[in-house]
């Protein structure tokens, strides 16, 4: 089977690495994205050559931070936009965002699929779904965490570290 062009959304650490190889063991073509929302203390550059050293079609850095900004995060604060009635919504509200980000790369890079390695602990999974069927829902989703498949290759970290080596 011919390989199909993925967009891998790419921190650089060990869930999306072993994604990245993993996709590739898939047959995918992929194409990592770090989307930039501002975070400190991490060197870009050496997560854009992680990702093309561990076979990354290609790899990019998207700068997003200013419509983070604009369009989410003071609109957040405006709202006063709450989880649970407790707590400010914070990296929560960057998902639909990071999601519209790797789909322009998609469209860009004519990929069929769309990953990311949100596990299941928590709402980050849904915000990645959510976002991506509304935007371009012709994208395939592979959310590996829900593949029962990958779950049983990488049971723990011990699994994913002998993996990475």
């Amino acid at each position: 089977m011919a390989p199909h062009g993925v967009v891998l959304a790419y921190s650089g650490g060990l869930d999306t690495s072993v994604i990245l190889g993993w996709l590739q063991d898939e047959g995918y073509d992929v194409h990592c994205v770090y989307v930039d929302l501002g975070q400190p203390c991490e060197d870009r550059a050496a997560i854009m050559k992680k990702a093309e050293d561990n076979g990354a079609v290609s790899s990019r850095i998207v700068d997003v931070q200013e419509e983070l900004c604009r369009d989410f995060a003071f609109p957040v604060l405006q709202w006063q936009a709450k989880y649970e009635s407790i707590y400010l919504l914070g990296t929560s509200i960057a998902r639909p965002l990071i999601s519209k980000a790797c789909l322009q790369v998609a469209r860009e890079v004519n990929a069929v699929a769309y990953a990311h390695g949100a596990t299941g602990k928590g709402n980050d999974q849904c915000r990645f779904q959510l976002a991506a069927e509304a935007l371009e829902p012709t994208v395939e989703m592979i959310a590996p965490w829900r593949i029962p498949r990958f779950r049983e290759k990488f049971p723990g970290r011990t699994e994913m570290i002998a993996y990475c080596e």
